[in-house]
């Protein structure tokens, strides 16, 4: 004799129980499907993320308590999964080396760097722009122990600015393509070398090497 399916009361298979976890990955995983569609100018309507993910729509506030909260946690979750896939050497390469991957990372990621903006300027404290600082600080200890930047330097503000420099231009860099009447992928490209030469200021480095992209 056939098993009649679990449904609920609309006639619906009935969802098996998530736990909390499930139910909160599945929340990011859904948020961070409608970031990369719609993107994050377009607004994040939360009962569509609800629906997304298969969830109550009151169990957004139940386990983040905000709409920022989920946000920022979204945030949280995509860094942790590009920090993932990012090879195991990074941390290991000359301070250089390390700006001018993440300049690439970035530029491919865009919509992350505006919803840590977004957030920012809506003045959420629990925003993370400086995600793994205590291994960022070990490997800049390491660049001025190593040469990598000058034994006079600071090489946690060479870090904020360079950062700070890279989070501009990602927020307007379309823009920027627009008002000079560059090709976005030109600018990208020209934009990356300039990069390079300001990083190569930080480093002593020459303008040379800094071309060479060393």
């Amino acid at each position: 004799m056939d098993q009649k399916p679990d449904v609920n009361d609309t006639g619906r298979p009935r969802r098996r129980r998530r736990s909390r976890q499930e139910t909160e990955a599945d929340l990011l995983d859904a948020a961070r499907r409608l970031l990369q569609r719609d993107g994050v100018l377009a607004g994040v309507n939360l009962r569509e993320i609800a629906t997304e993910a298969g969830v109550n729509h009151g169990q957004i506030y139940q386990y983040y308590g905000s709409r920022q909260a989920l946000l920022r946690a979204s945030v949280a979750d995509l860094v942790d999964r590009q920090a993932a896939e990012r090879e195991a050497g990074f941390w290991d390469l000359p301070f250089a080396e390390r700006r001018a991957e993440m300049f690439r990372h970035r530029i491919a990621e865009p919509e992350v760097v505006r919803l840590e903006a977004l957030l920012a300027l809506d003045g959420d404290e629990g925003v993370n722009p400086l995600p793994r600082f205590a291994q960022t600080r070990r490997s800049l200890e390491r660049d001025r122990r190593e040469g990598a930047l000058p034994p006079d330097s600071d090489p946690v503000a060479a870090h904020v600015m360079a950062a700070a420099t890279l989070v501009g231009y990602v927020i307007f860099r379309e823009a920027y393509a627009r008002d000079t009447g560059i090709p976005l992928d030109e600018l990208d490209e020209r934009a990356e070398r300039a990069y390079a030469r300001m990083i190569a200021g930080l480093t002593g480095d020459s303008p040379a090497e800094a071309r060479d992209g060393r």
